[in-house]
């Protein structure tokens, strides 16, 4: 016997009551991930996956999903960039070698058009950068209004590797960490917002990634001798690290502790920061700043002409 329409609409009521709820997706957040006033590396999980419950594959699907979401933003913020606006993003990468930010520019800064990305990396300052003031290579650096700039390591080498390098004065570093936060300031209230990532890797996963390096010869091109002498001054680095962290943690520009042994991990908590940051821009598109019907009509006048 046919069901009358009164059956169907029961029985679709029915289906969806029994269908699963939608569960409500945990990610990391940049409440979940800024440090404290009080930051150890003591306190620090490398292993860690704050603020998600999920595994590996689950966190390369969410990946996957927020890709047109990001790329919107993106090109939302480049449109305002290329009209005028003085909005940008600037992402600060810092950790050790092998901490995967290489990983994290090729899997979230590549769901977005490459032409709105800004990369630069920074390593030991060489004799020309040594030359000018510390802050000279970075200020040259910044992302243009529009962009979303990506510094692979930062202006923070300058209070982190050249003091274990013995190559500034530590009386200096209190008034260096002051002067970061003051220039941070002002690039915040000129339109940039930072967000400030600190990778922490472990010892016994930094020398694993190491030694593949070394064993995997389409991985050569990776490894750089002078990555054993940092590893052996471990200790010096996290603690100039975690003071570094402490002191410039700030407001405007706090730092996120991002675990990094799980490179899926890191890969998941970097784009989902970078997906807030630009969210909380809130901007949407451009208005044209011609007519747009006397633009259509041309066109469609256009149409009609030879060719």
């Amino acid at each position: 016997m046919a069901k009358s329409k009164g059956d169907k609409k029961k029985d679709a009521k029915d289906k969806k009551e029994t269908r699963p709820k939608e569960q409500r997706v945990e990610v990391p957040t940049s409440a979940a991930l800024r440090v404290g006033p009080d930051f150890s590396w003591e306190d620090v999980d490398e292993r860690a996956t704050p603020g998600w419950d999920g595994d590996k594959a689950a966190a390369a699907v969410h990946l996957a999903a927020r890709a047109d979401e990001l790329s919107d933003l993106q090109e939302r913020l480049y449109a305002h960039g290329r009209t005028g606006g003085d909005r940008s993003v600037l992402l600060v990468l810092q950790g050790m070698d092998t901490a995967g930010k290489g990983g994290i520019v090729r899997h979230v800064l590549g769901l977005v058009d490459p032409q709105g990305v800004a990369l630069r990396s920074f390593g030991v300052p060489t004799p020309e950068e040594l030359r000018h003031h510390y802050l000279w290579r970075v200020r040259r650096a910044l992302p243009r209004p529009g962009q979303i700039g990506v510094f692979d390591r930062s202006h923070y080498e300058d209070v982190l590797v050249t003091r274990v390098r013995g190559l500034v004065d530590e009386a200096e570093v209190p008034a260096r960490f002051e002067e970061i936060n003051r220039f941070e300031r002002k690039l915040v209230e000129s339109g940039t917002t930072i967000i400030k990532v600190a990778m922490a890797v472990s010892y016994d996963e930094q020398g694993a990634r190491l030694r593949e390096r070394l064993e995997r010869p389409e991985k050569h091109w990776k490894y750089n001798p002078g990555d054993i002498d940092a590893r052996v001054e471990w200790p010096e680095y996290r603690r100039v690290y975690a003071e570094a962290i402490r002191a410039t943690s700030t407001e405007h520009a706090p730092w996120h502790l991002v675990p990094a042994d799980r490179k899926w991990f890191a890969r998941l908590a970097v784009g989902e920061l970078l997906l807030e940051a630009l969210r909380g821009l809130e901007l949407a598109w451009p208005t044209a700043d011609f007519d747009v019907a006397h633009e259509l009509e041309r066109l469609s006048a256009s149409d009609d002409l030879p060719h």
